[in-house]
């Protein structure tokens, strides 16, 4: 049995991830909101939203704010 800690999963906790989120959860508010009050133009609008919010976590994450990326810096809970 060794002492080796498991590896951290990495479950998105990063810059890349937490900025397409947001992004992409005010796209969905939005196209919800368009939809309700039958916007047709503000729910294809909010899915544009949605797929910038995509695009700009995939682009943050190749300049290195993944979770794997050299920008980014875990931080550790409960030590």
């Amino acid at each position: 049995m060794s002492n080796t800690e498991p590896a951290e999963l990495g479950e998105g906790h990063s810059p890349a991830a937490w900025t397409a989120v947001v992004i992409m959860l005010i796209g969905f508010a939005a196209g919800t909101l368009f939809f309700w009050f039958d916007k047709p133009w503000g729910v294809w609008a909010s899915a544009a939203v949605v797929l910038i919010g995509l695009i700009v976590g995939a682009v943050m994450k190749k300049a290195g704010y993944g979770v794997d990326g050299p920008k980014f810096v875990p931080k550790h809970h409960g030590e």
